[in-house]
């Protein structure tokens, strides 16, 4: 698989003596959709702009398709679209008028059949004549990142781009982003709605204190680090769960009607075959039992508790 992004042992170090990036080293293929998650703080948009040339590192090497971002900048910027966190302060320019500057500012040629087709991906061709700062807080979102594909970008950041987007929105935001990683655009998506990134990441990537702590297959994530629970709604409550019990990872709802079992999907045995056998001794009896999956969103938390 050809390498887009190459980072290697990158640290970067603000003057107050911050380190908001530690040794980072980093591969991601063309044609990938990459997740980046973190707490606040983390640092992922600092190494998303150390990454887009916008802040210096202090050390390491950043490689986009080969080439160096600081001896190759033009060139390398100009595979790079950015949509960033922040709105940008209001603009009284039309969203076409925006898109075609962008365009412009990489040097491209005009090419109106390629920003409709961005416009209307979008859901904005009807507003290209509009000013952009007549637009609501989730058109805005949407011409950010309209003018992120004018240039017709390998690689495009997305910095937490669906933030304040109603559901629609985002919505139609994961189909453009997903028809761009088929076009063969490789997309770093960073994003607190982690059921976003379970929806759309080819691998999963967790930083926190400037640390990547792991990167994986999200398929193979789930599946190796998951959890399942057996939930038994039982015929009678429970005061507590009695001690010939203990040996199980056993919790009580607070109505104590419900038993819950989490077990690991990578052991050989699960238990429950045990458990209700041991039910059954302990004269606890259910009407109902189901099964659940851990979500990525419980995976991250555990991974981020791990480190800390």
């Amino acid at each position: 698989m050809r390498s887009m992004i190459s980072i290697k042992k990158l640290t970067k170090t603000y003057a107050g003596g911050f380190e908001a990036l530690k040794d980072v080293s980093l591969e991601i293929d063309q044609g990938e959709i990459f997740a980046l998650l973190g707490p606040n703080g983390a640092g992922k948009t600092t190494l998303i702009n150390v990454v887009c040339g916008i802040v210096n590192a202090s050390s390491g090497e950043v490689l986009i398709d080969g080439s160096d971002i600081v001896s190759d900048y033009r060139l390398t910027r100009s595979k790079i679209g950015l949509v960033p966190q922040e709105l940008p302060s209001e603009s009284f320019e039309t969203v076409w008028n925006t898109c075609c500057f962008s365009r412009g500012l990489f040097g491209r040629p005009a090419d109106s059949k390629h920003l409709e087709r961005v416009l209307k991906s979008l859901s904005l061709w009807d507003k290209k004549d509009t000013v952009s700062m007549q637009l609501s807080g989730g058109m805005k979102r949407r011409v950010l990142i309209a003018k992120a594909l004018a240039h017709e970008p390998e690689i495009l950041f997305l910095d937490e781009p669906t933030a304040g987007v109603d559901v629609e929105l985002r919505q139609d935001m994961w189909n453009v982003v997903t028809s761009l990683r088929d076009q063969g655009v490789t997309v770093i998506l960073t994003t607190h709605y982690i059921e976003e990134a379970e929806q759309l990441a080819d691998r999963i990537g967790v930083i926190d204190h400037g640390e990547i702590i792991l990167v994986e297959e999200k398929a193979k994530l789930m599946r190796d680090m998951g959890k399942k629970q057996l939930v038994l709604h039982l015929q009678e409550p429970l005061v507590d769960i009695p001690s010939q019990l203990s040996s199980y990872d056993l919790g009580l709802s607070k109505d104590q009607r419900d038993l819950t079992y989490t077990y690991d999907t990578k052991r050989q045995s699960t238990g429950i075959t045990a458990l209700l056998s041991d039910l059954r001794t302990a004269g606890i009896y259910f009407n109902d039992l189901q099964t659940s999956q851990s979500s990525l969103e419980d995976i991250f938390v555990d991974l981020v508790n791990e480190g800390r």
